[in-house]
């Protein structure tokens, strides 16, 4: 059975900040419900609550990332770049400073409604120079992305998830930078996922396996830079088409860049994007939100038949036969 871990964000930033006295956090008053409440208890001369001032607290980050310090904002992922993003860009992202931004709630995770889902973060922050992003999207990622980010020299923009999470990934297998995951092989379609939508995407391909389609399916964590040649490898493999599949519009996210990049190299194949389509979300729970914009198991199915111009007559309830954890993918979303 899969494992699901309660908040694995929580203890493993104590554990990975204790000999590494430059890393400093601020919050803008979400502190506990951005999963630092304990972090901020166990360093509190290295916290910094700046309350409800997300402009401020951008420049004061870029301040101290100036004078040495590495920071790390942790918000809600619109707090980041919707009303503070003149502060974001002219003070962080221009001087290209190690700050690193990690955004919670991403797409429709959140019941929030429109003024706390982020659709269209990845669009905005793929399109700001110097700009690194990346998605977490099982517990083992949670727990590896502080190594990747850190590693990196300038601004990170991470799309985290909290909570109950599942773990996708075996801990022997960490997130890596620029580097896609093979989560399975095939020829006749080439599936890319990010963020929650892999766990959807995985009851998905093995439905259609049992149709006979075979899919090689990459799940991906670094949606800027988009270089990895392993992504290019599976278009030029795949014989019917590639779809993508992310929570967030479609408008400057995964699928965009995959266009992107088979556009450039010239690869005449069909491309379909899953995604929100030109539409904000309303409040409601992430099974239901994901259902009603297109974006789980069901969905996807769909777009392989399209693809593919065949259908393969799987009805919704066999996709739940394949659920592959029924407590965690039915379990009750969390508040803000």
């Amino acid at each position: 059975m899969l494992e699901i871990v309660t908040r694995p964000h929580v203890q493993n930033f104590i554990d990975w900040s204790a000999n590494r006295p430059e890393v400093v956090v601020l919050s803008a008053d979400l502190t506990n419900s951005c999963e630092v409440g304990r972090w901020r208890d166990t360093y509190p001369d290295r916290f910094f609550s700046m309350g409800m001032a997300e402009q401020n607290m951008m420049g004061f980050a870029a301040g101290l990332a100036r004078e040495g310090y590495t920071p790390f904002i942790h918000t809600f992922a619109v707090f980041i770049y919707r009303r503070p993003y003149d502060q974001l860009a002219m003070s962080i992202a221009y001087p290209n400073l190690p700050v690193r931004m990690i955004g919670f709630l991403p797409g429709i995770v959140t019941p929030g409604g429109v003024t706390h889902q982020a659709i269209e973060d990845v669009s905005i922050l793929r399109a700001t120079p110097n700009m690194t992003i990346l998605e977490t999207g099982d517990a083992t990622e949670i727990e590896s992305v502080l190594d990747v980010a850190h590693a990196v020299d300038g601004p990170v923009y991470v799309r985290m998830l909290r909570g109950e999470v599942a773990r996708l990934f075996p801990k022997s297998a960490p997130m890596v930078f620029n580097k896609a995951r093979t989560l399975s092989e095939g020829d006749d379609v080439l599936l890319l996922s990010s963020g929650i939508i892999t766990e959807e995407a995985i009851r998905a391909s093995a439905a259609v396996k049992d149709r006979g389609v075979s899919v090689q399916h990459l799940h991906i964590s670094t949606l800027k830079p988009f270089t990895d040649p392993t992504v290019m490898e599976a278009i030029n493999k795949v014989r019917h088409g590639v779809i993508t599949m992310e929570n967030h519009t479609i408008v400057g996210g995964l699928g965009s860049a995959v266009a992107e990049l088979m556009a450039e190299a010239g690869a005449a194949k069909p491309l379909l994007r899953l995604g929100l389509r030109d539409t904000y979300a309303h409040g409601a729970s992430q099974q239901y939100l994901m259902k009603e914009y297109g974006l789980d198991a069901a969905a996807l199915v769909r777009g392989i038949e399209t693809i593919m111009d065949r259908s393969l007559n799987i009805k919704e309830e066999q996709l739940a036969e394949v659920r592959i954890e029924d407590v965690h993918s039915l379990a009750k979303a969390e508040a803000l």
